[in-house]
């Protein structure tokens, strides 16, 4: 296949708002394409060339793809900067330069992007422009559009996982009806361009026969919310009640001696937490992956550090120093998979005895505090004391159920603090777009930014409020900053908006929200199936969650409920 095709499709895919009209362009490509290259389009189309988790960076700056540009065509570097003030897009820049037919299939092109990202030490700089340059003079235009896009990190394509995951089902069976089997695939290895191809060579009883693998992430399980105890007592009966900690959920992965630790958003940050390393080398066990959740803990004064000092340990810089003067303790919850059996399948039960047979009391990893009951009263004396400890609150867990890879069920149901609001909790949004204001707000750039839910089942975020409080000037500015490297031209095509913005930008980045009440509003698109908008009076910034992708923003349906029994107390 072409790569000059292939590009194309992608062209066609950023111009069009239908959801389903993108779904159908995908499936029409990956029809055309034999199974190695759907595989490597899937991970095109997330602007990677593996599976995000691995971290392939080419490590081009801005600076760096404008030398490129210019060595390609032979012009000034003058002449692409002044371009690229006049677009905004180098993408675009790339393009409008370009002379060249496209001579390159999609799998040559794919090797001499890797070979780009693979070239390291004394002088690599100087020969990734020059591998850069030659790529884009022998391609064309929309090519290079697409290939300088994809080295700097912003496709903009605004398809999602979901999306080439119900392309895969349209090819196969000519509707989405496989989403689930496909999403279970995905959820226990992250990896899209491995479940594309076990897929396309062996369809469904491929899916059925997927396994878990140390060092491939397990997508995270999230949990519902309950306004009561009482509520979660009704709906799961005797439960384990946990500490709901405001850390830094970590998932890590041990096989021998070799650890790799990932994020929720499944990014690798193993070298940030050296501690952790040390700690799992210790544990008692061949193959493991387990979860916790690391918080940054005083010793002296026996107290928990809030979420922004635990956050400062996500950095590339000083880790020990970091790792001195913010240590950690990891409150260890779940265990997934042990000495190559996996535990997903297990009830809670079973796989809270596994892990408590290797987490010992002290050190750096402690095994979460338990109880179990079935006594709302009960639960309500644990909340108030973890929440006095300066903890959010507690989790509730159903002593039968499964580990529900990537879905948020009521397997886990939490309780928070914030629930003795007007509002029951605070709520997670990703932010599509930001009005520039006026006065002082102008000089800032951001005046309200606009905040949206996920709707899972139509993979559409849906915006529900304007939000114009919470932050300072410092952290407004520095917000601008990353919400203008997702900047688009129009409308991201996965979002339902009928408000209008002076910039919009792809879902990428989720906010904590607090706000005092959810409110009826045509002018919002978060809503009961073709019920009235909802909208949230007051909402302001609480903190911002860079541990969080754009799909674990809190879902409609949440709000749904969250406002329907806000309007029976």
């Amino acid at each position: 296949m072409r790569f000059k095709d292939v590009a194309e499709y992608f062209d066609s895919i950023e111009g069009i708002a239908s959801r389903n009209k993108m779904i159908s362009i995908l499936a029409e490509l990956i029809k055309k394409s034999n199974v190695a290259e759907a595989s490597v389009l899937s991970y095109l189309i997330q602007g990677e060339i593996d599976a995000p988790f691995r971290a392939i960076r080419f490590n081009i700056a801005d600076k760096l793809c404008v030398k490129a540009i210019a060595d390609a065509y032979n012009i000034s570097q003058a002449s692409v900067e002044k371009k690229n003030r006049k677009l905004g897009d180098l993408g675009l820049v790339a393009e409008s330069f370009s002379k060249g037919v496209g001579r390159y299939n999609l799998k040559e092109v794919y090797l001499k992007l890797k070979e780009i990202s693979e070239v390291t030490g004394k002088g690599s700089v100087d020969k990734k422009i020059k591998l850069l340059s030659k790529l884009l003079k022998d391609c064309s235009g929309v090519e290079g559009k697409y290939i300088t896009r994809i080295v700097l990190g912003r496709m903009r394509l605004g398809a999602s996982d979901y999306t080439f995951l119900d392309a895969l089902s349209v090819v196969k069976r000519g509707d989405k009806s496989l989403r689930e089997g496909l999403e279970r695939a995905y959820s226990l290895c992250s990896d899209l361009g491995k479940v594309s191809e076990v897929f396309l060579k062996k369809g469904e009883k491929g899916l059925d026969k997927f396994q878990i693998e140390v060092f491939s992430p397990i997508r995270m399980a999230l949990a519902q919310r309950l306004s009561t105890a009482k509520d979660i007592v009704k709906k799961i009966g005797r439960c384990a009640i946990e500490p709901k900690y405001d850390g830094f959920r970590i998932q890590i992965h041990k096989k021998d001696s070799k650890v790799k630790i990932f994020s929720r958003n499944l990014e690798d940050m193993t070298d940030m937490f050296p501690e952790l390393v040390r700690g799992s080398k210790e544990i008692k066990a061949r193959e493991i992956i387990f979860e916790g959740e690391a918080i940054a803990y005083d010793e002296s004064s026996d107290q928990f550090l809030p979420f922004q000092i635990t956050v400062k340990r996500k950095r590339k810089y000083e880790i020990e120093k970091m790792a001195k003067d913010y240590p950690l303790v990891c409150f260890v919850f779940d265990a997934l998979f042990l000495n190559g059996k996996d535990l997903t399948k297990k009830p809670y039960e079973m796989r809270r005895k596994a892990l408590s047979k290797l987490v010992k009391a002290g050190g750096v990893f402690r095994l979460t505090d338990v109880n179990f009951t079935n006594n709302s009263e009960e639960i309500e004396k644990i909340f108030d004391h973890y929440v006095s400890a300066g903890l959010e609150g507690v989790l509730a867990k159903d002593l039968k159920a499964e580990y529900t890879a990537g879905a948020r069920k009521y397997a886990w149901i939490k309780l928070k603090r914030s629930y003795k609001g007007k509002l029951s909790d605070t709520v997670d949004l990703c932010i599509v777009g930001y009005l520039k204001g006026r006065g002082k707000r102008a000089k800032l750039g951001i005046g309200s930014l606009l905040g949206a839910t996920y709707n899972k089942k139509e993979d559409v975020f849906e915006t529900l409020a304007k939000i114009g409080s919470g932050l300072t000037e410092k952290g407004t500015l520095e917000l601008k900053k990353t919400l203008d490297k997702y900047k688009v031209a129009k409308k991201p095509a996965r979002l339902n908006s009928k408000l209008k913005m002076d910039v919009w930008v792809k879902p990428a980045m989720v906010v904590e929200i607090l706000a005092d009440e959810i409110t009826k509003s045509p002018a919002h698109t978060c809503a009961e199936s073709k019920g009235e908008g909802l909208s949230l009076r007051f909402p302001r910034v609480v903190k911002l969650r860079p541990d969080k992708k754009p799909e674990d923003a809190t879902s409609t349906k949440e709000v749904v409920d969250m406002f329907k029994k806000q309007r029976r107390k």
